[in-house]
């Protein structure tokens, strides 16, 4: 898996192993994410990517996934964690709301407005809480570049079986940055653990954005 853009923070030695663990969590596969966090913790992997690696999980996993994880990561490393984002204070909600409009028109670009329509159709809270909560408390943070964010999600969509949030997250990781590859990449990662069936139904659709054949907007 490359590592992006040249000069981008973050983990990118380790970003495959995130990736990975990342696809593990949302199949409930806890040895398998033991383990390469172990490997992760003797390898002194950066601290802050793979927190924010684990505050992400409860957009897509919930919070048992993110809590179980939080807890094993923290027995593996020992170390008090610190938060790092200077918008962390629950009275940053104006701030919250402006980054994560900025961070969710890069993911969904010339969609943007028909997500913002099709989610508030399904219901207007969960539009707020996306751009509020997800995109502007959650990733929006530092400690990952958001391509590098990306390709997480990509690998936990897959592994669940997500397909119109999979379809929006592969071209959201391209519109952050990430190449060609390393989407791919992170794609089979997570389809590793889906049955093969499934699993070619799903390449289908990366497919599709890789041809620009799935012009119509996102709606998830």
């Amino acid at each position: 898996m490359t590592s992006g853009p040249p000069g981008d923070p973050g983990v990118a030695p380790a970003l495959e192993v995130l990736v990975r663990i990342s696809a593990s969590i949302a199949s409930s596969d806890w040895d398998a994410v033991e383990a390469d966090f172990g490997r992760l913790a003797a390898a002194s992997c950066p601290l802050e990517g793979v927190e924010e690696m684990i505050l992400q999980l409860y957009l897509f996993v919930g919070f048992p996934a993110a809590l179980t994880a939080a807890g094993i990561w923290r027995d593996l490393v020992g170390q008090t964690a610190i938060d790092t984002d200077p918008l962390a204070e629950p009275g940053r909600l104006d701030e919250w709301e402006e980054r994560g409009v900025t961070v969710c028109r890069t993911v969904y670009g010339p969609t943007y407005e028909a997500l913002r329509t099709n989610v508030s159709r399904v219901h207007p809270a969960l539009d707020r809480w996306m751009v509020l909560e997800g995109y502007g408390k959650v990733l929006g943070r530092p400690g990952l570049v958001l391509w590098q964010r990306e390709l997480l999600i990509v690998a936990m969509l897959a592994a669940g079986g997500w397909e119109e949030q999979l379809h929006s997250h592969l071209r959201g990781a391209l519109r952050a940055g990430a190449d060609r590859e390393s989407v791919e990449r992170a794609l089979e990662i997570g389809l590793e653990r889906v049955d093969p069936s499934r699993a070619a139904h799903l390449r289908s659709v990366w497919n599709r954005v890789k041809a620009g054949a799935d012009g119509e907007p996102d709606v998830h």
